[in-house]
């Protein structure tokens, strides 16, 4: 297991907590970028095998995430969170200068990376996108619709075949396991159609990894965002019978070796 440090930056909405899995000669940085509900925590196995790969690795808990500052699981404003990452990522380029950084957005994090790499794309390498949120996500016109947002947390046989994963999740006390929150919901069909709106991202290159079999974002919506998103640099893994959370599906060894394969590539490795 790859050693891991905690450190308290100032976020746009009080203190805002990063893990650092660090590397005592990088090649470049990564900044992973966690889903919704989740915390930085849950990506030590992706963290340790970048960090064998090469990589410094940096992951915040967003706001009202993990042990971050605000009330759970509310965000009025994904501007916010892109902001806060944007402070991580200054951070951990100063730590190690001059170095390349990729970023690795799952779920409500692809769209956080999406929009990061609308506003700031020109400082990232390589974008890697896992289930992201993105394009033609209906999930929050269908709750928005309602008088009364239902308290149905996520299923956690809905992440992963592997029921271990299931398991943890439902164990562990920094994830949200109650309902979603209405302005959360908010904030989120306003940023699908915010980066539905903000153009494509050059000739940076793109990775998008999805399960087939994924309940929670449906691979054919994303495809309408991820496509949209590209300029033309794309490169796509699909994995039939995976489910959301590709980094920790039972072929998680094959879907970890794509991502490297492909940032070997992006990097000129």
């Amino acid at each position: 297991m790859a050693d891991t440090r905690e450190h308290v930056l100032s976020g746009t909405r009080g203190r805002l907590t990063v893990r650092e899995w660090p590397h005592r000669g990088p090649r470049y940085v990564a900044l992973l970028v966690h889903g919704y509900g989740e915390h930085a925590g849950r990506y030590a196995e992706v963290a340790g095998v970048l960090v064998e790969h090469g990589a410094a690795v940096f992951a915040p808990d967003h706001q009202g995430h993990g042990t971050s500052a605000g009330e759970r699981v509310l965000i009025e404003d994904f501007e916010d969170v892109v902001t806060d990452v944007e402070a991580v990522a200054r951070w951990a380029r100063a730590a190690h200068p001059g170095l390349p950084l990729v970023m690795i957005g799952h779920s409500m994090g692809g769209l956080i990376a999406a929009r990061f790499a609308q506003r700031h794309g020109n400082g990232l390498a390589a974008l890697v996108l896992s289930g992201p949120v993105i394009g033609a996500w209906e999930l929050p016109e269908r709750l928005l619709a309602l008088d009364e947002i239902p308290d149905t947390p996520v299923s956690p046989a809905a992440l992963s075949r592997d029921p271990a994963v299931g398991a943890a999740y439902a164990a562990d006390p920094l994830v949200w396991h109650g309902p979603m929150k209405r302005p959360t919901v908010e904030a989120f069909a306003r940023t699908l159609e915010t980066v539905a709106e903000g153009g494509d991202v050059g000739a940076l290159p793109v990775l998008w990894l999805h399960g087939t079999e994924d309940r929670l974002v449906p691979l054919a919506g994303s495809r309408v965002g991820v496509e949209r998103l590209s300029g033309g640099h794309l490169t796509e893994r699909t994995y039939p019978g995976a489910r959301h959370e590709v980094f920790q599906e039972t072929n998680r060894a094959e879907v970890l070796a794509d991502l490297t394969a492909f940032l070997d590539g992006a990097l000129g490795s």
